[in-house]
């Protein structure tokens, strides 16, 4: 047989079909390459979009008015933006409760009152003090029926007084008593929680109730009731303390300088506008906006680290409440503050 040359084929002839599948082939090769391409481009994007950020959780309670506002107005989501961190708000019906919510390790940061976390550190929670709020010694009271015989703190030796039990109120009753020549054996304190203790007030089946706001401004919007003695005059601070898991709260400074910073510049906002700010806060907390317009009035908004003054000033409420056996043994707040640096 005649050896046959590459001449001798013709893209148009049939034994020229080889350069058709050629043509395919290379067609194909392309073809892949670029799905290749595509599909690697597509994934490198889809894993970057969903490459985990980091996040901020926060305990928060619905009587937290300024986080209330904050979470409303998504203002911290777009501050912590440029960190890559995300917000996640977790809510708790109360102060001990967020506690555990930090200890076990469901948030990472949280805002209560005074004795929730002296509660908990003597229950060996694990957490740490980093900021706090201007004392808001107005925001709490010892309040008395407007039609109450009751005239001052004095009168309450023998009296029905009821409280929430280890609450920042309880601190306070202690205070005033003492202030005015009597111990907390001279009452009859019938603890309640604070739905339970309004039902009881109303009723006139206590003589008297130490509350908070803004439980405290509903009942003096609601009833009439009348202001018997607050934290005033120097009687006692009521601090509200930012709490934090120690390795969150020192493995990300700039997320904790960023919390501070929005919550200033939101608090400042919303003094310079109660009505508008009660009337964002007061359907998502469930009261009347006068009500929240009262309560804010007596709350100040300005973070602040922690300094040794505030830490001492925890300690007094701590050892009160070890001598009143409401906790279980005598602790050092100090081991669980971030004190501020000079």
């Amino acid at each position: 047989m005649p050896h046959a040359s590459t001449k001798d084929f013709k893209p148009d002839s049939p034994d020229g079909s080889i350069w058709q599948i050629l043509r395919d082939i290379a067609l194909s090769t392309l073809v892949v390459c670029a799905i290749a391409l595509i599909t690697g481009f597509l994934a490198a994007t889809s894993a970057h979009a969903q490459a985990p950020k980091g996040e901020l959780r926060i305990g928060y309670q619905k009587s937290a008015s300024l986080f209330v506002l904050q979470k409303a107005q998504g203002s911290l989501e777009k501050k912590l933006q440029p960190l890559g961190f995300g917000v996640k708000w977790v809510e708790f019906p109360a102060g001990p409760q967020l506690l555990e919510g930090l200890n076990v390790g469901a948030v990472d940061v949280g805002y209560v009152g005074e004795a929730p976390p002296i509660f908990a550190q003597a229950a060996g929670a694990k957490f740490v003090y980093f900021g706090h709020d201007p004392a808001a010694p107005r925001a709490e009271a010892i309040l008395v029926t407007k039609d109450s015989p009751i005239r001052s703190v004095a009168d309450l030796k023998g009296k029905k007084v009821a409280l929430n039990k280890g609450s920042n109120v309880h601190y306070l009753l202690v205070k005033q008593l003492e202030k005015n020549g009597l111990k907390f054996s001279d009452i009859q304190p019938v603890y309640l929680a604070p739905a339970d203790g309004r039902a009881a007030f109303e009723s006139k089946n206590v003589d008297a109730w130490v509350i908070w706001d803004p439980f405290q401004a509903a009942a003096e919007k609601a009833t009439g009731a009348r202001v018997l003695a607050d934290g005033t005059p120097g009687v006692v601070n009521n601090y509200q303390y930012y709490l934090g898991e120690r390795g969150f709260v020192t493995k990300h400074p700039k997320v904790i300088e960023a919390l501070f910073e929005d919550s200033v510049a939101q608090g400042i906002w919303l003094k310079k506008n109660l009505r508008q700010a009660a009337e964002q806060i007061a359907p998502l907390q469930g009261l009347p906006i006068d009500v929240v317009e009262l309560a804010l009035q007596r709350y100040e908004f300005n973070v602040k680290p922690i300094t040794a003054e505030v830490a001492a000033d925890q300690q007094k409420i701590a050892d009160v409440f070890f001598d009143l056996k409401l906790i279980p043994k005598a602790i050092k707040v100090s081991d669980a503050v971030v004190v501020a640096k000079p």
